[in-house]
């Protein structure tokens, strides 16, 4: 039996409830290029959805893994604490938005958010939550209820936990501004919810699985003010959008949404530690001193070896300047985006092109085919370039990593546009 034969029969026992772009099997990665068993080199637009921010096995966080391999690789933190998580905690506390104070680490995306909500209903003594509809928060039973970005990530695992109300996202380009959405949030605490009731607002300040769409400048402001006007906490999902990804640290604390927001409480965790599973949930000394000890922990919470590579990856975005990359090169892969929106080839078909640093989407005009992103996505690998779709409208996202160069970014815009080309044909 050859080797190629012996990985056919061992994917045939893999799950098939995991979704794949590609049958492609991978070997090693380097920088924004990933290998593959069949001899292939990708250009990676996907970065595990923006988790190796760093780009694929950074020799500096390489370095740090494998130093903290021969000291401890896993120090359980309802045993005792361990240095890096310390050294981590001293490194981000600075860096996070005004009058947070204090950092529970966990494993997953969903495992920070799932804490965050138990934070907020245990400092208001609440249970509703409300949620943002294309919001993508996780697949675990507490976050699949708060998932809306699709009907995939709940269908058949019904009924979901209770006390999860959704309300309309600002979405422009579907017609949808800050004030209609405003105007339904409101309406909603008065045909459905009373304040009493409500823990927390729940938001993504660019949507994620939902589409890529930022939030308009001002929505997450006016967002914060309803929060205080019901007294309901305001949580700020940056466990896509933080770590540099869209162009600063943590997106809520932006010059774009004026650095004046001030979650209560904010998740963190793809890029925070270059492809580690770690995550974190910041907040105020008040809120989290609520939770008497033994309310949160978790087997693998806040690994070691997880915590050296973010130590490392926390040093490189700053001093080799990622963060200013992903703001340059972001401006940059919007503009070859435009550039190939108003060509003739498109015939008008990419209605919109929009994001935050290096996280792109563009979504194609409802006059497109039903499922052009697969076919786009798909014609991309065939080119060498690998590109995710998301949302239920048609949208692919670009998400290469924060250390990207004008070479591979104009490389990957010249692959998409060879790719669109042919499914346009």
């Amino acid at each position: 039996m050859t080797p190629s034969t012996v990985l056919h029969n061992t994917k045939s026992v893999i799950a098939r409830g995991v979704g794949r772009l590609t049958d492609l099997v991978f070997t090693s990665g380097q920088g924004s290029y990933v290998q593959t068993t069949c001899g292939k080199t990708l250009l990676d637009f996907t970065t595990g959805i923006g988790v190796v921010n760093t780009g694929h096995a950074h020799p500096r966080v390489v370095a740090a893994a494998k130093e903290q391999l021969d000291r401890i690789v896993h120090s359980q933190v309802n045993i005792g604490y361990h240095e890096k998580m310390l050294e981590l905690t001293d490194m981000l506390l600075p860096n996070l938005p005004k009058g947070m104070d204090t950092i529970f680490y966990g494993t997953t995306g969903a495992e920070a958010v799932e804490n965050s909500v138990k934070m907020a209903r245990a400092f208001t003594g609440k249970h509703a939550v409300v949620v943002f509809r294309g919001g993508y928060h996780g697949r675990t039973f507490g976050t699949m209820a708060m998932t809306t970005s699709s009907r995939i990530y709940r269908q058949k695992f019904g009924p979901l936990i209770p006390g999860v109300h959704v309300t309309p996202f600002p979405y422009e380009y579907h017609g949808i501004t800050t004030e209609m959405a405003m105007h339904d949030l409101n309406q909603l605490f008065k045909d459905t919810l009373h304040e009493d009731d409500v823990a927390a607002i729940l938001i993504e300040p660019v949507l994620g699985e939902g589409g890529y769409v930022p939030a308009p400048p001002d929505f997450l402001k006016k967002v914060r003010e309803f929060a205080n006007s019901k007294g309901a906490l305001m949580i700020c999902d940056e466990v896509q959008t933080g770590f540099g990804r869209t162009g600063s640290l943590f997106s809520c604390d932006s010059e774009y949404y004026g650095h004046d927001v001030q979650p209560d409480i904010m998740t963190m965790a793809k890029g925070i530690a270059s492809g580690f599973p770690l995550s974190g949930v910041a907040t105020r000394r008040e809120i989290a001193d609520t939770c008497d000890p033994g309310m949160l922990g978790g087997t693998y919470a806040g690994n070691a070896l997880s915590c050296a590579a973010a130590v490392e990856t926390q040093k490189v975005l700053q001093e080799e300047n990622l963060i200013e990359n992903a703001s340059k090169m972001g401006k940059r892969l919007k503009r070859n985006l435009k550039n190939i929106q108003s060509n003739e080839f498109s015939r008008g078909l990419i209605g919109d092109v929009r994001g935050l640093g290096l996280m792109i989407g563009l979504e194609f005009a409802k006059e497109a085919e039903p499922g052009i992103k697969s076919k786009v996505s798909q014609a991309c690998a065939d080119e060498g370039l690998l590109l995710l779709g998301c949302s239920t409208y048609e949208v692919v996202r670009f998400v290469p990593p924060l250390n990207i160069t004008h070479d591979d970014i104009d490389n990957g815009t010249e692959k998409f546009e060879k790719a669109l080309k042919r499914v346009l044909s």
